[in-house]
């Protein structure tokens, strides 16, 4: 006697029964990745939160510092606006961003400083070490 997990209900369907759950399968892990894409950005308009990887960072190239600054040029209120920043890196715990970023929009002379973060997931071990060992970075 065949187990029911192996046969399909109608008889001598099993082929055909074979087929349609790989293809069902097959949908779902393709289909998977979309549909988690979209709960994100309906959770994103319905609460008004960010969706982590709706934006990158790019880094660029450039053969001079001239065609840097002709590229870097960028609309600010109706306006090309060209000024030098600096660029300041500091290291804290993930947990910590949105204190800092409070804290940021509370010194910074910037009326919408730009302030995001990118997590360390690789590095030298040494050095993380020695990042946690100072207190450059707390539990």
């Amino acid at each position: 006697m065949d187990k029911p997990a192996t046969q399909c209900s109608l008889p001598n369907y099993q082929k055909p029964c074979a087929l349609i759950f790989f293809l069902i399968l097959t949908a779902s892990f393709l289909t998977y990745p979309m549909l988690w894409t979209l709960s994100l950005h309906l959770h994103s308009a319905v609460t008004g939160s960010y969706v982590s990887g709706t934006y990158s960072i790019v880094f660029v190239n450039c053969p001079n510092e001239q065609i840097a600054r002709d590229i870097a040029r960028h609309f600010w209120k109706g306006e090309i606006e060209e000024t030098t920043e600096i660029l300041l890196l500091i290291k804290t715990k993930t947990s910590k961003i949105h204190m800092l970023s409070s804290y940021m929009r509370l010194i910074h002379p910037f009326e919408i400083p730009e302030l995001f973060s990118v997590p360390m997931n690789q590095g030298d071990p040494h050095y993380l070490k020695w990042l946690k060992e100072e207190g450059m970075i707390e539990d």
